[in-house]
């Protein structure tokens, strides 16, 4: 791809190389990079179809070509990536070394700013599928944030300016996406990225890529990321986000963590040692088999056996419930070891 320059930023800690993007020539500067947690890779797919866009040229490719600068950083943790775990191969968590910036990956992320000056900041991240959009049943298929910089989550320009491109964005993407929109939590953590970035004074934005019902490959919540950035870049070439009310970004609903991938209701069909009427939440661990993801079936960690929600309902006491039940491995023997 002759349009893409690219240059090697440095190695990974098993010496994977990590790969830097650069695309336009614009005065508007931003940064963006993606698969800081190894196991996240809806975003980087996001990304590749925003190059692979922009490659193909056009009026609208060329307008923003001569208006923004672009550094993409598609893989920050390669290690990671192929072990398909949240840390690096030192088993750190990147998003929180970026105070002290002890590993490799943290010391090339902070070069590249630094390096490069950005006027905005793209943090590109999956989330999990417990991820409710305020009080609703709907998924979060898409959570923004424009990260605190300090504890009392002050709102000084830089941060202002993220929430005004959020705001914009969510309304571009509303009709699509409708109620499927979140806002993260703003707690103040000094040691993850896009604090230390904002506190630098660069507008900083969070993008998390969430559940799509019926969608655990991600590839619609892959689309709407892409579509989130599109909408994103276009807004910053002509500087329509800076006349957003704040208070659009406040109307965006917080998320909630009222979300299990599965319950069973009347288990009991399944276990008789189970009381009659027994519901049972529970929630898929994704993890690397052979080459391939798996979605393993697990009790839910504390506080979600008792979510509101979920994302799918079967009725063991069925035979289409039953059906599915056996169909799906391990989640039959994990409902029948179930001890009343």
């Amino acid at each position: 791809m002759d349009f893409i320059r690219m240059h090697i930023g440095g190695q990974s800690v098993q010496g994977r190389p990590i790969p830097i993007l650069d695309w336009g020539h614009g005065p508007s500067r931003v940064m963006m990079w993606s698969q800081m947690h190894g196991n996240e890779a809806t975003t980087t797919k996001a990304l590749l179809d925003l190059i692979n866009e922009l490659g193909k040229g056009g009026a609208r490719a060329s307008a923003l070509e001569a208006s923004v600068t672009l550094r993409i950083i598609p893989q920050l943790n390669p290690d990671g990536a192929q072990a398909y775990t949240r840390v690096n191969a030192n088993g750190i968590d990147l998003n929180r070394d970026a105070k002290e910036k002890t590993q490799p990956e943290s010391r090339i992320l902070r070069e590249q700013y630094e390096g490069f000056a950005p006027h905005f900041c793209f943090n590109l991240h999956d989330q999990r599928t417990i991820y409710n959009v305020g009080e609703t049943a709907t998924p979060a298929t898409l959570s923004f944030l424009a990260p605190s910089m300090d504890a009392g989550r002050s709102v000084p320009p830089q941060r202002q300016e993220a929430m005004q491109l959020i705001a914009a964005m969510a309304a571009d993407l509303k009709p699509a996406l409708p109620g499927g929109i979140g806002r993260y939590d703003d707690g103040f953590n000094p040691n993850c990225v896009g604090d230390q970035f904002q506190m630098a004074g660069t507008p900083t934005l969070l993008f998390e890529a969430g559940h799509y019902p019926g969608d655990y490959q991600r590839e619609e919540t892959r689309y709407y990321v892409y579509a989130a950035l599109v909408s994103a870049l276009y807004h910053i070439s002509q500087g329509t986000h800076r006349k957003v009310p704040l208070e659009s970004y406040a109307a965006i609903p917080e998320n909630g963590k009222l979300m299990v991938d599965l319950l069973v209701k009347h288990a009991e069909a399944c276990n008789p040692a189970l009381a009659r009427g027994t519901s049972l939440a529970i929630q898929y661990r994704e993890a690397l088999q052979a080459g391939r993801i798996a979605f393993i079936p697990e009790w839910p960690e504390e506080g979600l056996t008792l979510a509101r929600f979920a994302h799918e309902t079967l009725d063991a006491a069925t035979p289409q419930g039953r059906k599915a039940l056996n169909s799906r491995s391990g989640l039959l023997s994990l409902i029948q070891g179930v001890q009343p």
